[in-house]
């Protein structure tokens, strides 16, 4: 398995590749992930241009470990495949599948970047691909879509055309996307890949944003697409497990160890009830805390 599936991935910031500019040097801003942007955000004249400034963007900048995805051009044109290739012979970590909607989707971009992958010499396995679902039909076969591709480590809500879709919009509530982002956080979790949200487009209203975002995480998503550097310290913020958190996190660790060796099922951790189901996600805690610079203790 590529070592990069699981990797914390709290925020992903859209950039447009059409301005040099832009995708120069976005490490500085400390985002898990990049999303170097060929689609929406591209002018049709200037896609060959942006996709000459995405190939050498990453051949020669040092991102820092920032991850580098691409969002491509939709299967329904005819430039998606010189995304993939430029973006693979460049060496982009992943490639962003817009408007999935079926798992042949996914496969179909799959067996282009394996091709591209061997002409290229590149690690056969290193180009890994997440899929946006954009509509009421990607909704419904999240499932399928998740379970397309070994490459494939994650689904994302792109919350404009979803809605679109619904023929209803954004109204800054979450009710019109909560139907879908629950059926993907599920779709997400049965299949063993990560999952991410929507990004939230008015940035006069951080307030707004946070709650957003304390929503999303409480409901079990990954990480949330962002479009501004003012957005990454409230993810990962709140993204971050507190002190309280992880020193909760290491007493269930520690004592379902300890019992479990003794053959004692259920027992009580600061006043809780907790059995062995507690125990998956505690070590989640922990890690995630690793991940996130956090963690000072040994587990």
């Amino acid at each position: 398995m590529n070592p990069n599936m699981k990797r914390l991935r709290r925020t992903m910031m859209f950039l447009n590749c059409q301005k040099p500019g832009l995708i120069k040097d976005p490490y500085i801003y400390k985002p898990d992930s990049i999303m170097l942007d060929l689609e929406d955000a591209v002018a049709e004249k200037e896609k060959d241009a942006a996709r000459y400034s995405l190939y050498h963007a990453l051949q020669e900048i040092d991102y820092r470990g920032v991850e580098r995805v691409v969002r491509i051009n939709g299967l329904d044109t005819d430039m998606w495949q010189e995304d993939v290739r430029a973006s693979v012979a460049g060496g982009a970590d992943a490639i962003r599948i817009p408007k999935t909607e079926t798992a042949q989707d996914v496969k179909r971009v799959e067996a282009v970047v394996e091709a591209v992958e061997a002409e290229f010499g590149v690690v056969p396995g290193r180009t890994l691909i997440m899929a946006a679902i954009e509509s009421a039909k990607g909704v419904m076969h999240a499932m399928e879509i998740c379970e397309a591709s070994p490459r494939l480590f994650g689904i994302a809500l792109s919350g404009g055309d979803y809605t679109k879709d619904l023929q209803t919009n954004i109204s800054g509530t979450g009710v019109e996307l909560m139907g879908a982002r629950q059926l993907m956080i599920i779709a997400a979790r049965a299949a063993g890949v990560q999952c991410f949200d929507t990004v939230y487009t008015n940035l006069n209203d951080m307030e707004g944003f946070r709650k957003d975002v304390e929503t999303i995480h409480q409901m079990g998503f990954d990480g949330k697409s962002i479009i501004n550097p003012r957005q990454i310290a409230v993810v990962h913020e709140i993204y971050t497990p507190t002190p309280k958190d992880i020193i909760f996190a290491e007493k269930v660790v520690r004592e379902i160890d300890d019992k479990k060796a003794k053959g004692i099922g259920v027992f009580t951790v600061d006043g809780k009830m907790i059995d062995i189901a507690f125990y998956d996600g505690a070590k989640r805690t922990i890690e995630l805390a690793k991940a996130s610079g956090v963690y000072k203790g040994e587990l």
